[in-house]
Formats: C-alpha cells, sequence, structure tokens
C-alpha cells in the first residue's frame, strides 16, 4: 500500500478514487507513568512514556486506515493527515485519514 500526503503523484494517474479511509486509536498510559511523568512536568525533560504513547497510537491508527483502504479495493491512499487530541488525562485520541485511490503502476 502506497502512503502520502502528497494530493496526487508525479507520474502516476489516479485510474479510481475510492473516497476518505480512515483509521483511529485511543489509548492511555497506567497511573504509575502518569505520577512520573507530573514529575517531569515540574522538572523538565521529554515525557518518554508519552512519546511512546503517541507513537504506538500513530501506527496502530494508520494500519487501520490501511486495512479500510485494502477493503475498498485501494492500492494507496493519498492526502494523509494526522491529528491528535486529549480524552481523558493520559489518554489521547490519534486520527488519521487520506483519500483512497487506485493508482496505474502501483504494486498491491
Amino acid at each position: 500500500m502506497f502512503i502520502s500526503n502528497l494530493e496526487f503523484m508525479t507520474g502516476k494517474t489516479v485510474q479510481q478514487h475510492l473516497g476518505l479511509v480512515q483509521g483511529s486509536s485511543v489509548r492511555a498510559k497506567h497511573a504509575g507513568k502518569d505520577i512520573v511523568a507530573g514529575f517531569k512536568n515540574l522538572f523538565g525533560g521529554e515525557l518518554k512514556a508519552y512519546t511512546e504513547l503517541l507513537h504506538e497510537s500513530r501506527e496502530e491508527a494508520t494500519e487501520r486506515m490501511i486495512e479500510q483502504a485494502k477493503a475498498v479495493g485501494a492500492n494507496a491512499v493519498l492526502n494523509v493527515r494526522y491529528s491528535t487530541s486529549s480524552i481523558t488525562a493520559g489518554a489521547a485520541e490519534i486520527y488519521v485519514y487520506g483519500t483512497a485511490v487506485v493508482l496505474d503502476g502501483i504494486d498491491d
């Protein structure tokens, strides 16, 4: 599956437009990680537990979008965008969406 944040691919033709595809993931770290993050907020430094949380969520959301694109017969998703929102303290949602298409010259 070809994934791009571009609206089109130079040298490739969109043979079929299949519509919007999306994926999302909501994750939370356990309370112990929240306590450590609270101390980091006081003293500074990277909140590695939250960096990991967002990385895992991004991967999972992207895989869900790809699964949806495959289900409609796409071989590419163009104009991909990510959005992050806080659901509750210590939990975040990653939402990814794009346009499922069939491009010429792309192997499934």
